[in-house]
């Protein structure tokens, strides 16, 4: 046994902390902080989102203002990203990546009039911050934005959700797919951005904590709308997170974390054949491979119209041609070693005509 004490990591608490509590959310420790994992239920809650409009708390990621002298310069020796090229308003996802080209954390950036609004991973984002200290020119400044709060409202519901509270320079409908801007919620002043990551429309919303309350309230009025869904429950008593930073950094002590869940999972369940452990990490050189696909495409179309039989007609015609070409990249594996790539191409082509009267 060793000898050192185990310190129990403090966690942190969000700015709607005490409002998940009064509302029943389950709390659980996530990223260095008390996160509501669900209220009434996740099936219901999953199913709900995908039918209406869910809000969720994501104020511990990092939120950053990067701002100075030759920002865009800077920040492309960092990320992959062409950060000069992108826009006011615009929205962008990239990589941090570490001296050795390995991935440190994804992230999203948005061109702001004063700079580059970063938002980056909450587990990490104290040590994203650290290496974008170490690595910018002292004349870029880093501004964490640690006194506001993040919410994501997601679902095919979402925009009727917001766009009855949100006034702005344009219309909410004006804000497409990846695009950000200024807006007032209640009052309160907003960055909301079309983006999220649930797979459905949605809207994030960056506010300062201290309203952050209020525009939750104002967002989720009336009935809860979860019901009993289908009447399932899905529990899920234990899991094991694993950072896509740390699976490439430092693939033994992932695979040890993951020997551990075994071992721990074999002797809970004793009544079900043993699952072996792990000898990994291992690699493939067979791994890579790149798929390109490049279509083109052109109509003619002629309307018609005139006397028919003394009835009066009109039509079109119309030849819609299409052409596609993959091209599939992998490496060329001979003995368990890559020796160079191989190139394969194929491609299909076709007319569909087309006649209306």
């Amino acid at each position: 046994m060793s000898d050192e004490a185990e310190t129990e990591i403090e966690l942190q608490t969000l700015p709607l902390d005490a409002w998940h509590r009064a509302r029943g959310g389950r709390m659980v420790p996530f990223a260095g902080y008390h996160m509501p994992v669900q209220y009434e239920g996740i099936m219901a809650e999953h199913l709900w989102t995908r039918d209406s409009a869910g809000l969720f708390d994501v104020s511990h990621m990092g939120q950053l203002l990067l701002s100075g002298d030759n920002i865009d310069e800077e920040l492309e020796k960092l990320i992959p990203a062409d950060v000069k090229g992108v826009a006011l308003g615009q929205q962008k996802y990239s990589l941090l990546l570490a001296d050795n080209g390995g991935i440190l954390d994804d992230l999203m950036f948005t061109r702001w009039p004063g700079g580059i609004y970063m938002v980056v991973n909450g587990a990490v984002k104290y040590d994203d911050i650290a290496h974008l200290r170490e690595h910018l020119p002292d004349e870029i400044t880093i501004n964490h934005l640690d006194d506001r709060a993040l919410l994501a409202l997601q679902g095919p519901k979402a925009f009727d959700a917001l766009k009855r509270h949100v006034t702005g320079d344009y219309p909410l409908d004006g804000l497409v797919f990846m695009k950000g801007g200024r807006f007032e919620i209640a009052g309160v002043d907003a960055y909301i951005s079309r983006s999220g990551y649930t797979g459905e429309d949605g809207f994030e919303i960056s506010i300062p904590a201290e309203a952050a309350a209020t525009i939750a309230d104002l967002l989720t009025t009336g009935p809860n709308n979860f019901n009993a869904a289908d009447g399932r429950t899905l529990y899920i008593p234990d899991f094991l997170l694993i950072s896509g930073a740390q699976a490439f950094n430092d693939p033994d002590g992932v695979r040890d974390s993951l020997n551990d869940a075994i071992t721990a999972s074999n002797a809970a369940n004793p009544q079900y054949p043993a699952v072996p452990l792990l000898s990994g990490p291992g690699e493939s050189a067979s791994g890579y491979f790149r798929v390109k696909e490049t279509t083109s495409a052109a109509y003619f179309q002629m309307n018609m119209e005139g006397d028919v039989f003394g009835m009066r007609a009109r039509g079109n015609a119309g030849l819609r041609w299409l052409s596609t070409r993959l091209t599939s990249i992998g490496n060329n594996v001979a003995n368990g070693s890559a020796s160079g790539q191989i190139v394969k191409t194929s491609s299909y082509r076709f007319l569909l005509p087309r006649f209306n009267l």
